[in-house]
């Protein structure tokens, strides 16, 4: 009877914080959104005016935009030799900041990403850390994460034209200037993902000619396999750029529609970072292109004229009348929203997320943390061996970490919340390392208070409600603000599993 009573008075005041949040929330100032992608060839910013916002029936909060998004000219990456400039990077950041009239201190989530071959450059993950530390603790910066760059410029173009299609399989291929970043998804859901080295500036050449200005490493392997002998310097003849096209094409076209023999030579697997693996049964796959060249690609279909021969000094108008040419890849056609800016959209408006206003925090100085990892999912069904295996993942880790965590129903709240607190006390975790427990239902209060048997058992546990991880494999959670956090998830792989 204790328990019941304590569980009626948690559900009342759950209701009574929802209440109150949802008043708060109607008055706090704009905050700000920022997205950042800096590719092989261009970069550019995102930047959106928002606010937090509740849902006055079921008190689930949200980040809401407030008009149109401040969108910087698309730039060309600054490089310095073979490594990424990064004061020119800063340089740009402080003005896009300043034309968005963006304070460091206003902005609550959103990301960077450094994609293709610029992610590959020395110093890539430096960049990452310097554009962290000037824009703050509430912003992703991530340097070559394939599978989340596929599904960021999946959710970024192709997710509403996904949503509208119920059980239509909708696959995007992002072609920027080093990958090709391919996504499979189902009612605006991303189910698999994949990346390619397929791209328009694998051979850099002189604007307006096919002379060489620099050969990547996989277009000297490509090279090397076609007989072509050009280095820097030199002049391509048509048949030799039309065989490099073919290779990309047949690449292409052999992941849409599943064919492995073009990836079991040397050279294909060559040209695979993460291989795409489409379902069996999976029914015929409409196509959308986003990235540099789908932007070129659209173009031409909508009746503009092409740029002048090689105006971006590089294969990319070629490229993408190529795949025009191609049957497989426009038998199917769709045109996404987005364009270029596919990757910055999904950084924009799928990163970010707020927790529930029931998490469980009862040190809210431990926020933020940063590249917390997700260990996996546990369940009610769990075994106790699981839950040891899982936790055990977590000690180990340096840092802490989370655990994703699915409840068959309200009783299961209890009985897991039990089970875990006393697999904590077996196990002796240690209490300076922070387990992060995500839920998406909205028990976060009542699980954290389990977990940790009311605050007696020593341990730091943090439960993050209405929230979901959707296969990411790590997260950053902000700051406290009005009883929520912004948490952001990235590092995109399959789904999330329970440990064996």
């Amino acid at each position: 009877m204790r328990h019941r009573s304590v569980s009626v008075s948690e559900n009342q005041g759950c209701a009574w914080t929802r209440r109150r949040t949802r008043a708060k929330l109607g008055a706090t100032r704009p905050v700000k959104l920022i997205a950042l992608d800096f590719g092989t060839t261009t970069s550019k910013a995102l930047i959106v005016a928002a606010r937090y916002h509740s849902d006055g029936l079921g008190g689930r909060s949200e980040i809401r935009e407030l008009g149109e998004p401040y969108r910087s000219d698309i730039v060309f990456t600054p490089f310095l030799g073979e490594r990424i400039d990064e004061a020119r990077i800063c340089a740009l950041l402080d003005g896009w900041l300043a034309a968005a009239s963006a304070a460091p201190e206003d902005i609550v989530g959103g990301g960077a990403i450094i994609t293709g071959l610029c992610a590959r450059r020395a110093n890539a993950a430096d960049l990452a850390a310097l554009i962290r530390a000037r824009i703050g603790g509430a912003v992703i910066a991530t340097a070559d994460d394939p599978g989340l760059e596929s599904f960021l410029a999946f959710m970024g173009g192709a997710a509403a034209l996904s949503r509208a299609r119920p059980g239509v399989p909708i696959l995007n291929l992002d072609i920027g200037g080093g990958t090709t970043n391919l996504a499979l998804g189902i009612d605006g859901e991303v189910l698999q993902v994949g990346c390619l080295f397929v791209g328009a500036r694998h051979v850099e050449v002189v604007p307006g000619s096919y002379r060489v200005a620099a050969l990547s490493q996989h277009a000297l392997r490509l090279f090397a396999a076609l007989g072509i002998t050009a280095r820097p310097g030199d002049m391509l003849t048509p048949e030799q750029v039309a065989a490099v096209l073919e290779f990309q094409a047949l690449l292409l076209e052999a992941a849409v529609s599943g064919r492995e023999a073009p990836f079991q030579t040397e050279l294909g697997r060559a040209h695979v970072d993460l291989p795409l693996q489409l379902p069996g049964r999976l029914g015929p796959l409409w196509l959308t292109f986003s990235g540099g060249v789908g932007e070129l690609l659209y173009a031409r279909l909508q009746g503009h004229a092409a740029p002048a021969t090689t105006a971006f000094g590089d294969l990319g108008i070629d490229l993408a009348a190529r795949i025009l040419a191609s049957p497989l890849l426009c038998a199917r056609l769709l045109v996404p929203a987005g364009g270029g800016r596919a990757t910055a959209y999904g950084l924009l408006r799928n990163l970010t997320r707020l927790s529930g206003a029931t998490i469980y925090l009862p040190r809210p100085e431990l926020l933020p943390l940063d590249n917390l990892p997700i260990f996996g999912r546990i369940s009610s069904t769990s075994s106790d061996e699981q839950i040891h295996a899982s936790l055990g993942l977590v000690r180990r880790s340096a840092r802490g970490g989370c655990l994703a965590v699915s409840l068959a129903g309200p009783a299961a709240v209890k009985t897991l919340g039990r089970r875990l607190g006393e697999a904590l006390r077996i196990r002796q975790f240690p209490d300076s390392l922070p387990l992060v427990l995500l839920v998406p239902d909205n028990v976060g209060k009542a699980l954290g208070a389990y977990v940790s048997d009311w605050g007696r058992l020593p341990v730091t546990v943090i439960v993050l409600d209405e929230v979901d991880p959707r296969g990411a494999r790590f997260v950053q959670i902000g700051r406290l603000v009005e009883q929520v956090v912004p948490v952001s998830f990235y590092g995109m792989g399959p789904a999330d599993h329970e440990v064996p």
